[in-house]
């Protein structure tokens, strides 16, 4: 009998040809930096005039809730809930606009690499002129200091030198 042997070896076979989840073969970034940077601060553009127009629009329906005239115990308490609800809609945005500002406090602190790159560059440069500087003005003193030596010993005939 020429069966195969069972074994616990796994063998290898052809994997299913199936293809799941295909993605978009565009590229994630087709738009330059200045182009994304825009594109962000359009979002939270928006994202702050949506949450500032539902404050107006709150304040708004409050104030055209709090009119006086005879009303039943119904429209109070309809008007009550009413208030309640753009009350709360109102604190939503304006916990939404703080979280907003904090999350741009957050960046303008922590991603600022760029000014703090150009001002260290800013401060190299001005060390390295200093620097070249001072490296001129030595090398000038040092040839004057050379010159008025050799002009001494060429004008004191050899001599002793003379102390004062």
């Amino acid at each position: 009998m020429s069966d195969v042997p069972q074994t616990d070896v796994s063998r290898p076979s052809a994997l299913p040809t199936a293809k799941l989840l295909q993605r978009p073969t565009q590229p994630l970034v087709d738009q330059n930096s200045n182009e994304y940077l825009d594109a962000i601060e359009e979002e939270w553009n928006k994202k702050v005039d949506v949450e500032i127009e539902t404050l107006v629009d709150g304040m708004a329906d409050i104030v055209s809730l709090a009119s006086i005239e005879d009303k039943d115990k119904f429209r109070i308490a309809q008007e009550t809930f009413q208030a309640q609800c753009r009350a709360e809609s109102m604190i939503r945005a304006a916990h939404s606009l703080m979280s907003t500002i904090h999350s741009m406090k957050l960046l303008l602190l922590l991603s600022d690499e760029t000014q703090i790159a150009k001002r260290r560059d800013a401060e190299l440069r001005g060390v390295q002129a200093e620097k070249t500087d001072a490296q001129t003005k030595v090398a000038a003193l040092l040839d004057e200091l050379l010159s008025s030596r050799r002009d001494e010993g060429s004008s004191g005939g050899g001599g002793a030198m003379q102390t004062t």
